[in-house]
């Protein structure tokens, strides 16, 4: 009884801040020093500032603000016209023609990115008006560009794998690596429903008017090289063991900045804009996690999540069970909340449910960002939705009966990741293995 008049609490403070317009990050602070204050006897102060001074000084957290701005020298560099020239002469005689390159470019950019928003942005102002001009169908350019745009949360180095593996205290290093072969799998998934579509729609476009000749794809596999060469380059140096996260992200920014210079595109000003940009999205992960970190403490102190634990653990779900929950929960509250705040928000209540069902906690990190994939697709608070919104032009309604179809790839993709488990872990067992 005790612990549900708290939950009761905790939500209605929660609701209450996020209702008045408060940033998210002060209304978990908030929530949790109203929390600490009614239920416990600990000292608010003291709690707030030991926990965000712990929080903000994690040497893994450091990683973060390194791939962001990665991403932002990226975004301002010739890469997604590079990608759409690039990738166009392989895919133009597959079924679906140039709409194979808003996946592939979308996979490719994700991997050198970790932003989803950032991947449709890059891909989807260049793919968008190419498209349009070949005549391929409205719904089709915009369904998958939403759906794609989303492995930019699941293809390494994903931001929000890396705030995931600081929230649970799980390596960063096999979070990336188990993110791979799920992401392949799920833009397969994509490309395989977009081969079937173009094959019974074949009247509506015509797929056939892309070079297939020998020369255009090598000037294409040239054009892909920049970005291929740093998304191995940094990829790799983490997987071998040459860097840790931090400081492959490092090696990161250098390797865009100089990809930006030969290209011609760095100036005082893209470099300037990039940094506070980078600066700006940085902060606002920072202070997410900085009020979660003191939810998480104010949670600890009042005994709720070893409670929660307990009652799950009473009411004998299976672990299937459990996860067929969470899913449900998660797609619910993934429509009115971006995917890093649904994450951070809830961690300190579901991680003990999870470990005491013995769930892996890695596998369980990519579950939790398929889902969360599959929320930034839905209305209202769809993000993908709104980047194309503003790029296409188009009602937020057309776009998401577009999505419709990428969102039950999403669904399938995920129930073969619960079905077979090792599509996530096979990878980094393997490479802890050859260590």
């Amino acid at each position: 009884m005790e612990s549900l008049l708290l939950i009761i609490v905790v939500l209605v403070i929660l609701l209450s801040l996020l209702g008045s317009g408060l940033w998210v990050g002060l209304a978990l602070a908030g929530t949790a020093g109203i929390t600490l204050e009614i239920f416990t006897s600990r000292p608010v102060g003291d709690a707030l500032a030991t926990t965000v001074w712990s929080s903000a000084s994690s040497w893994t957290l450091t990683a973060l603000p390194m791939f962001i701005w990665m991403g932002e020298i990226l975004f301002r560099t010739n890469i997604s016209k590079n990608l759409f020239s690039g990738l166009s002469p392989w895919v133009g005689r597959l079924p679906g023609g140039l709409l194979h390159v808003n996946i592939l470019g979308c996979a490719v950019f994700s991997a050198i990115s970790g932003s989803s928003a950032a991947t449709v942005a890059t891909v989807g102002k260049m793919s968008i008006p190419e498209l349009r001009q070949r005549k391929y169908p409205e719904k089709m350019i915009l369904g998958t560009l939403a759906g794609a745009g989303t492995l930019g949360l699941l293809m390494p180095p994903s931001i929000i794998l890396i705030i995931y593996g600081v929230t649970v205290n799980e390596s960063i290093t096999k979070l990336f690596m188990a993110g791979i072969l799920p992401a392949i799998l799920l833009s397969c998934l994509f490309m395989g429903y977009l081969a079937v579509w173009s094959l019974i729609n074949r009247s509506e476009f015509d797929d056939t008017d892309a070079d297939k000749k020998g020369i255009s794809k090598l000037r294409g596999l040239s054009e892909l090289s920049p970005a291929i060469g740093l998304i191995v380059f940094v990829l790799g140096s983490i997987y071998l063991g040459w860097a840790t996260a931090t400081e492959a992200a490092v090696l990161g920014v250098v390797g865009a900045l100089l990809i930006s210079l030969t290209q011609r595109t760095l100036t005082r000003e893209s470099f300037m804009t990039s940094l506070v940009s980078a600066a700006q999205t940085s902060c606002m992960i920072a202070l997410i996690l900085a009020g979660s970190a003191v939810l998480s403490l104010a949670m600890g102190f009042t005994g709720l999540p070893r409670a929660l634990a307990e009652l799950i653990e009473a009411w004998s779900l299976s672990p299937l069970a459990l996860i067929l929950v969470l899913t449900l929960f998660y797609v619910v509250l993934g429509c009115f909340l971006d995917g890093i705040s649904t994450v951070v928000l809830t961690m300190a209540i579901i991680e003990p449910m999870v470990r005491i069902a013995g769930i892996d906690m890695i596998w369980f990190g990519i579950f939790i960002v398929l889902v969360v994939e599959m929320a930034q697709i839905t209305p209202p608070i769809g993000f993908n939705l709104f980047v194309l919104q503003g790029l296409a032009s188009r009602d937020i309604g057309f776009i998401s009966k577009a999505a419709v179809p990428m969102f039950f790839m999403m669904v399938l993709a995920l129930a073969l990741v619960i079905a077979f488990p090792n599509i996530a872990t096979w990878l980094p067992e393997v490479m802890a293995g050859q260590r």
